[in-house]
């Protein structure tokens, strides 16, 4: 579960982060469906100086533990064909131990580890935008506790805000058949989005500070995208919020 110890400001902010005009990792989070992807999915198709000046985001790449959750599943499926025992999930995809969920998380801080192991300045020319979703009454606390310092240290936090009402309706459209391995089309079924997602942690790990959540011993900015209505399929309205919501991010960074 990690620990919470003594407050203090990330100190990354009151280095490098200072001289650039770029975020060196936005940390970006919501319910299934609640728009996370589309956002992506609009920022690639924005020429890069555009994307530079509107939204602190130059060339960027992406750290989504969708693609490890669907490869737990390909795993044992192949345990499954050989007539081996399943490792992560039940024959309903049901994950076996809660701890997977954290399993994900130490796969995205490997794969962040790897990337500055291999290019130490990867950060002066990449923003890195970690992408993931919980649900339950710890779930995203949980998962901050078990990203790394180097993450955590370096990130500003997006909440992607929509009711769990939302969040299933738009799981529902987005499901296309046979793109079920898809980060923009995969869809979960009703009754487990009721069992993985139906309450999240988000409104008690925010309640106490309108700008940080404290991860350990740092004190990460965080800012909130409003999508309901849906926004993400108005490319000019989905812009000016999101200009709007990071701006205000890259000013609590900044201090």
């Amino acid at each position: 579960m990690g620990y919470w110890g003594v407050v203090s400001i990330n100190p990354f902010i009151h280095s490098k982060v200072m001289d650039k005009d770029t975020f060196d990792v936005i940390i970006l989070i919501g319910r299934p469906a609640a728009g996370k992807s589309e956002i992506i999915d609009y920022l690639k198709d924005v020429d890069v100086e555009t994307r530079r000046r509107r939204f602190h985001i130059g060339n960027f790449e992406e750290i989504d533990d969708f693609p490890y959750v669907w490869e737990t599943f390909e795993i044992d499926d192949i345990f499954t064909k050989h007539g081996r025992e399943r490792l992560f999930s039940d024959e309903d995809y049901y994950f076996k131990d809660p701890f997977v969920w954290n399993l994900l998380i130490e796969r995205i801080n490997l794969s962040f580890a790897k990337k500055l192991a291999a290019d130490p300045v990867y950060l002066d020319k990449v923003t890195a935008i970690v992408e993931f979703s919980r649900g339950g009454e710890n779930g995203f606390g949980e998962a901050f506790s078990y990203l790394s310092d180097e993450i955590v240290s370096r990130a500003g936090i997006m909440y992607i805000n929509v009711s769990y009402e939302e969040s299933c309706r738009k799981n529902r459209k987005r499901a296309r058949k046979g793109e079920e391995d898809s980060i923009l089309y995969h869809s979960l079924p009703d009754e487990k989005m009721e069992f993985y997602y139906k309450v999240n942690d988000w409104e008690k790990l925010t309640a106490a500070d309108l700008q940080f959540i404290t991860i350990r011993n740092l004190r990460v900015p965080y800012t909130v995208f409003d999508n309901e209505p849906d926004v993400t399929d108005k490319p000019d309205i989905l812009g000016q919020r999101l200009e709007e919501t990071l701006g205000r991010l890259w000013r609590i960074l900044r201090g």
